[in-house]
């Protein structure tokens, strides 16, 4: 089993990597203003269960093949962008519900989908989890299988925890946002502007 020593020291990486601004705090967030607090929460969680999946191709071996090819590493990256740009252009396009107090733009539920598919669909956090996990396992603590295991689950966990505060700080706000016609009109277009922002950095970055 992980020490508690490197546990220690996981927990505090993580933590600061959680809580800088990423693309999954700027989804959750965008989601979160233009539509709620618990739209926000879905997404949150909807990036965790994608890092769920990601947790489990590192340890299986399937990041290691994205690592390795150029070309598959270049078509996940383009259909997760492809994907973020098309989520942007519908919120651009999307026109402000009549009745901005009682109407709220995506479901809990269809933004937690959305978010599983844009966070499995991005190459990099495949990458990030091949290269990051093996840095806090030692054959010496026992199965490798299993300390991967319990290093996913931590990084799965601390990551919904900063989302879930992103979430309610932004829910607050979009409170406030959604009570001003005005404001809103200009809302969907902000939240896509983040998205297609978000797919071409996905879409330019490099290995």
């Amino acid at each position: 089993m992980i020490d508690l020593a490197t546990l220690a020291t996981y927990v505090a990486v993580v933590l600061g990597f959680v809580f800088i601004p990423g693309p999954a705090t700027l989804l959750t967030v965008a989601r979160a203003t233009s539509s709620g607090t618990k739209v926000g929460i879905a997404t949150g969680a909807g990036i965790a269960a994608g890092d769920v999946v990601h947790t489990f191709m590192a340890i299986i071996g399937i990041s290691a093949v994205i690592a390795t090819s150029a070309m598959l590493f270049s078509i996940i990256k383009y259909i997760g962008a492809a994907y973020l740009v098309y989520l942007g252009i519908r919120a651009i396009l999307e026109k402000a519900p009549a009745n901005p107090a009682g109407s709220l733009p995506i479901s809990a539920g269809k933004a937690f989908r959305q978010a599983i598919v844009t966070e499995v669909l991005n190459p990099k956090t495949a990458l990030f989890f091949l290269a990051f996990l093996p840095q806090f396992v030692h054959p010496d603590n026992g199965w490798v299988v299993l300390q991967l295991m319990v290093l996913g689950a931590v990084f799965v966990l601390l990551g919904l925890f900063s989302t879930v505060v992103f979430a309610v700080s932004a829910g607050g706000l979009g409170r406030f946002l959604r009570r001003n016609p005005a404001v809103l009109r200009w809302q969907g277009k902000v939240v896509g502007g983040i998205y297609c922002a978000l797919g071409l950095r996905l879409a330019l970055q490099q290995r």
